[in-house]
């Protein structure tokens, strides 16, 4: 058998991360980011354990929607959809090789934080683990933003607190609200700007399913001001008056907002990605911005 090099290794590890869509792992590093240093000073090494597992689930769910996707592509979908696949650089079977072993690796971190935490453990990894599975079913029934807001929400952030701490709190649900409609602002975003091609692919987005797309793009206004609202619930209840300042972001909400006007379904990718990084920004600007502000409250 041929041994493969180490550059041809770190070539086929990289290019599975690309295609996993690694740009949206900020989603997890940021929000982990946040309730670790809220977690503080609880058990820094399970904190760790939970980023790794929440980390390859969410590139596992990523290249799962990959694999169910593919089979349903219609012409008019965004030419970067599934285009390792389209392009034969890889074929769906090795899509599905390579998230049982991302879930594999989820699974193991999953594992060790149960050995170390207990019985909870397990279950937040079981409604973890029927959120990635069935994200891609929960997305074409226009749920994809539930979905997302449970996962990256109360789950994550009470997940984390839990494994740091060994308890759970309401100041830390409020707080996973605060942070994660950004994320699911991100979420949304995607979804206005496939919203062509998901009517195509009978795809019910959300965005879809708000019946046109002017409707869709100004969902991203609602979106957004739920966040600054849960925000200022949280500088309340935590009394934490600096965690008003995110308010400054809805600049950048409007910025967004002006963008997805301007953008044509099917047009060129670099514009697709342009604007989707304006929302990935957004959530990383929140989440930095809370995070140093629970520091400063310490």
């Amino acid at each position: 058998m041929k041994q493969l090099k180490v550059s041809e290794i770190f070539y086929k590890i990289w290019f599975w991360l690309k295609n996993s869509r690694l740009f949206s792992l900020p989603m997890t590093l940021f929000s982990w980011i946040v309730i670790f240093v809220y977690s503080l000073p609880g058990n820094y090494i399970n904190g760790l354990l939970a980023l790794i597992g929440i980390s390859f689930a969410h590139l596992a769910t990523n290249l799962f929607d990959d694999y169910i996707d593919y089979k349903n592509l219609d012409d008019n979908c965004q030419q970067c959809k599934c285009a390792y696949i389209k392009q034969g650089k890889a074929t769906i079977n090795d899509v599905l090789m390579v998230v049982i072993i991302y879930f594999l690796i989820a699974s193991f971190a999953g594992l060790f934080l149960y050995v170390r935490c207990g019985l909870p453990v397990i279950y937040l990894a079981l409604i973890g683990g029927f959120i990635s599975l069935f994200y891609a079913k929960l997305s074409k029934l226009g749920c994809s933003e539930i979905a997302v807001g449970t996962a990256f929400g109360p789950l994550f952030f009470e997940g984390v607190y839990f494994v740091m701490t060994n308890k759970f709190s309401i100041e830390v649900l409020f707080l996973s609200l605060a942070v994660v409609m950004p994320t699911i602002g991100l979420m949304f975003t995607h979804t206005v700007l496939d919203y062509e091609g998901d009517l195509k692919c009978k795809k019910m987005t959300l965005a879809c399913r708000l019946g046109t797309k002017e409707r869709a793009i100004n969902g991203v206004y609602f979106v957004y001001g739920l966040g600054f609202i849960f925000t200022l619930i949280s500088a309340y209840i935590m009394k934490n008056y600096f965690l008003i300042i995110p308010i400054l972001l809805s600049v950048l909400v409007k910025d967004l907002h002006d963008s997805l006007k301007t953008f044509e379904c099917g047009g060129d990718v670099s514009e697709f990605y342009k604007r989707l990084l304006k929302a990935r920004n957004l959530m990383i600007y929140n989440s930095v911005i809370i995070a140093i502000s629970i520091l400063l409250s310490k």
